[in-house]
Formats: C-alpha cells, sequence, structure tokens
C-alpha cells in the first residue's frame, strides 16, 4: 500500500519517499526497464507475446509507453522474462509508482479547474459502479448551485466555468446503469458552508437523490459508537479499477489493485457503521428541518 505522510506532503514505498509531483513519472522509465530486460533476455517482442500471453501489439505499446501496463501484465512480463527477485521487486514497484498520480491543486488553478470537471466526468462515465465516501464535506456530484460556489469561496479567481461544468456533471446520476453509493458523516452534512436556508435546500437535495432506485445515501450519526478508526480523507473507488483520495494540497489517483482492494475494504467498513438507507432518508429529512430559517 502507498503510504502518504502529512508532515512532508510526500509519499512512500517502504524504502523510498518521493514528492507528490513525481508520482506518475515513472511510467517511461517503465517501458524502458521492461523493453531492456526482453532484449536482455534475447527475446523478440513475438516470442514474449507467446510467453506470457499478452498480445505482442500490447506489448509494443508498453515498451513504447503508450500503454501503462497493470501490475498484473507487468509481473506476467517477468514470470516470462525469468528475473530475478532483485529485479522483480525493482520493477514491480516502479509500477506501482507509475500507477499512482498526484494532480496538485496549483497545476489545477494554473490550467482552470473547470479541466479538473471534465477529467471527473470522464472517469464517471466509464465507471458502473462509484462509491464516495465523504467524513467532511458533501461531493460535487451532490451540490446544489449555491453550496458549489460557498465550496469554491476560499479559492481566488473566477470559477464560474467549473461550477457550471460540475452541475453539467450531475445528469450523470439519472443514468439507470450506473450505480452510486454515498457514505456521508453527520460532521460532513453539518459543517456550516453556508447559510441556514442554503444548507435546508442543500440537504433536501440529497434526500431527493436518495429515493432514485440507483442511488444509495448512507450516514455514518453522532449516535454511532466505537467506530473503527477516524476517517483521514475523502476517497472515492470507480468499480474495482480505480480509486482517487483528496487532500488539501490535491487528489492521489490509484490504479494498483491492492491500493484499489484497500479503499473497497474502507468503505465496507465504514458503509457497515452507516444508518440503513431508510434510516439515513429520514435523517437527511430530519436534519434539514434544523435549518429552517
Amino acid at each position: 500500500m502507498l503510504l502518504y505522510t502529512a508532515q512532508s506532503h510526500s509519499w512512500s514505498t517502504g524504502k523510498e519517499v518521493l514528492e507528490p509531483e513525481q508520482l506518475g513519472q515513472q511510467k517511461n522509465e517503465l517501458a524502458l526497464y521492461l523493453r531492456d530486460l526482453r532484449r536482455q533476455a534475447g527475446l523478440t517482442g513475438d516470442r514474449l507475446s507467446v510467453r506470457c500471453g499478452i498480445s505482442q501489439s500490447k506489448i509494443s505499446k508498453i515498451e513504447t509507453g503508450r500503454v501503462l501496463p497493470s501490475l498484473m501484465d507487468v509481473e506476467r512480463i517477468l514470470g516470462a522474462l525469468n528475473a530475478p527477485a532483485d529485479v522483480v521487486e525493482k520493477v514491480v514497484s516502479l509500477a506501482r509508482l507509475a500507477n499512482t498520480e498526484f494532480s496538485g491543486l496549483r497545476s489545477s488553478l494554473r490550467r482552470g479547474l473547470h479541466h479538473r470537471q471534465s477529467e471527473l466526468a470522464s472517469i464517471e462515465a466509464g465507471a458502473s459502479n462509484i462509491r464516495f465516501f465523504l467524513p467532511t464535506m458533501i461531493t460535487g456530484l451532490l451540490h446544489t448551485p449555491e453550496y458549489a460556489k460557498a465550496s469554491l469561496a476560499t479559492i481566488p479567481g473566477d470559477h464560474s466555468k467549473a461550477i457550471a461544468r460540475r452541475l453539467e456533471r450531475q445528469s450523470i446520476l439519472y443514468d439507470q446503469s450506473k450505480r452510486f453509493v454515498f457514505v456521508l458523516t453527520e460532521a460532513a452534512l453539518r459543517w456550516p458552508l453556508c447559510e441556514p436556508s442554503v444548507m435546508m435546500v442543500q440537504l433536501g437535495r440529497i434526500a431527493t437523490l436518495a429515493a432514485l432506485p440507483n442511488i444509495e445515501v448512507r450516514v455514518i450519526s453522532f449516535g454511532q459508537t466505537l467506530l473503527p478508526e477516524g476517517p483521514l480523507n475523502t476517497f472515492t473507488v470507480y468499480d474495482e479499477s480505480l480509486a482517487t483520495a483528496e487532500t488539501f494540497g490535491g487528489a492521489v489517483v490509484m490504479r494498483d489493485p491492492r491500493d484499489v482492494s484497500y479503499h473497497l475494504e474502507l468503505f465496507s467498513t465504514f458503509e457497515g457503521y452507516a444508518l440503513s438507507p431508510e434510516d439515513s432518508r429520514g435523517f437527511l429529512i430530519a436534519l434539514q428541518e434544523k435549518f429552517i430559517p
């Protein structure tokens, strides 16, 4: 599992520490390493393809950096090459880093936050089952326009395009071929980001969306006791292929199956402490009334 060190804003594989911007930059290095290993083994791309069961065209794309191999792909290639244990350890570690990216807030601001919204829309379009864990804030897919505006108020600049694109993304919630599960803490719902009248409308929107057949909203209430651990950050899991985690400094994108599996386990753990969907909807409606001016 990739570990995040908040004090230094760096990530560790257990043997080395990398700055966030280095994550995801190992793709070309990995491609060159795998190509060199094949050549040292005296194999053509065709022969390697036969040995590891990966098409020759994919082998070629991996070695030229046009396709990022999964860890399973890398392990199959290394097995076919009879790579020694120390090489396997190094290349697998490199593959894990190549499958992890960091999108910093500063770089997102330079490009424009609306580009980040387009990237999220693309990821959501390709997923069938999306799980959100929301410990302190309501996620963008559930925002009302007023809440969306307030969520970006402390970030300098004109974010009208980003807000518009965020609201456009919400149309995917009505796609019945997709399933959405939102696990929120009571703190996320109560956080006074807006005036009470705006919070009342926001909670009403979540309660309304929770009635849709493809959307499940679960609330972890303050009344729950003996929770297993503190919720460190927001994260989202897309099917079983991708996980993202958000920090103040940006977002981490993880494709390593072990990282995705770990976040699925975390999600399942927190979901187990949440109210049922029916009780959660009742909780939302009751909480909404507390914000009536």
